[in-house]
């Protein structure tokens, strides 16, 4: 499947809380197939957002995140990442918990592994 067409318009999504999210965490779909492995997403988690009791995430997709404002911290890493950020992270790569003092929102790109 493949995204709807769409020409510049303002996005009249509302904000909702992604299935299994944390208090302070909400997404705006902005594009997505039909079946919902390729999607584009603003997310935005709330200032003092820990996803520490989640633990380390991954994913059997492919995860693109650009930080458009504030910041993540990573624990693992203990590196914070700040607005202009961007991660590519292929399916499996394991990465967070995180942690925002400030909160932050990204833009995140998904797609599912290509077949070899």
């Amino acid at each position: 499947m493949s995204k709807p067409e769409l020409e510049f318009h303002l996005p009249a999504a509302p904000w909702t809380t992604p299935a299994g999210a944390l208090p302070g965490v909400v997404h705006r779909v902005l594009a997505e197939d039909a079946s919902g492995p390729h999607s584009t997403t603003l997310v935005r988690w709330e200032p003092g957002t820990d996803t520490s009791a989640q633990g380390v995430a991954r994913h059997d997709f492919w995860e693109e995140v650009y930080i458009l404002q504030g910041d993540l911290h990573d624990l693992t890493l203990d590196e914070t990442f700040p607005q202009g950020s961007y991660a590519c992270r292929p399916p499996g790569m394991p990465h967070g918990p995180w942690t925002t003092q400030a909160g932050v929102t990204m833009l995140v790109f998904t797609y599912p592994e290509s077949p070899a």
